[in-house]
């Protein structure tokens, strides 16, 4: 069990974040404590575990079951050429215990599955889901809603990435009143086949991860209920609004 003081290198490591009237040292106590799981090592998981390390989140859960490929290299930063072949989750423990030795990091090496997800999830504080299909969206999004857990989903598709905060606890939407159900073949097609500018990855998992810290030490105002859209083409950003379905098949039962 990882000691809730700091030692002398941590408070000179995390003293940026000491020093914000937003987190303070109290804040940098929450993030020690904390337990976050993030679903996908890939292009939005990378930002996103590189930067929870680097914060100095206590506890890192990474689950996926692909290994680093050459193709990833243009976007996945947290993986390296000579990393190729290996599963991407011990290749990110790698990379977040070097960067940080002072966080703990447990890589699952599989796939999320229905029969795992529950009791997974039941060990952490908070979900960052940065998977690429809808079969697994679909699935967090049930168990983080069954088992009262934020969910902080990202989406990519060429030029655009999005962002949310799904808290159906604090009277937030959950991902399927947004999304009832997977578009249509085609019409959402991957990053393989679709295209993704390489940073992209970068900003938007980064800014997931800037919503795992509001949402672990109560800073600012998460995404909740909130979209964050981020046009990288012509540099535009835009928020809309998002809204509870009463007749949410996951959500509408589980909040009432």
């Amino acid at each position: 069990m990882a000691s809730d003081q700091f030692s002398e290198t941590e408070l000179e490591r995390y003293a940026r974040h000491i020093v914000l009237r937003e987190l303070g040292g109290p804040g940098q106590k929450r993030l020690k404590k904390a337990r976050v799981l993030v679903i996908g090592a890939g292009g939005l998981g990378a930002p996103a575990l590189q930067y929870l390390a680097a914060a100095g989140v206590g506890t890192i859960g990474v689950i996926d079951d692909d290994v680093v490929e050459n193709a990833n290299l243009q976007r996945q930063v947290i993986h390296r050429d000579t990393d190729i072949g290996i599963p991407k989750v011990f290749s990110a423990q790698q990379a977040m215990e070097s960067q940080n030795p002072n966080v703990v990091v447990r890589p699952y090496h599989r796939r999320l599955t229905e029969e795992i997800a529950s009791d997974l999830f039941d060990e952490y504080d908070l979900i960052l889901d940065g998977t690429d299909n809808f079969e697994t969206r679909y699935l967090a999004n049930r168990t983080a809603v069954a088992r009262g857990k934020p969910l902080i989903s990202g989406a990519l598709s060429q030029w655009e990435g999005q962002l949310s905060v799904f808290s159906p606890a604090e009277s937030g939407p959950c991902y399927q009143c947004i999304f009832p159900e997977a578009p249509a073949a085609g019409l959402a097609p991957s990053c393989a086949e679709a295209g993704v500018i390489g940073p992209l990855p970068g900003v938007v998992g980064s800014m997931m991860a800037v919503e795992a810290i509001k949402v672990t030490t109560g800073a600012g105002q998460p995404l909740v209920g909130e979209m964050l859209i981020y046009d990288a083409l012509y540099g535009e950003s835009r928020k809309i609004t998002l809204s509870k379905r009463a007749d949410c098949p996951i959500c509408a039962a589980a909040t009432t």
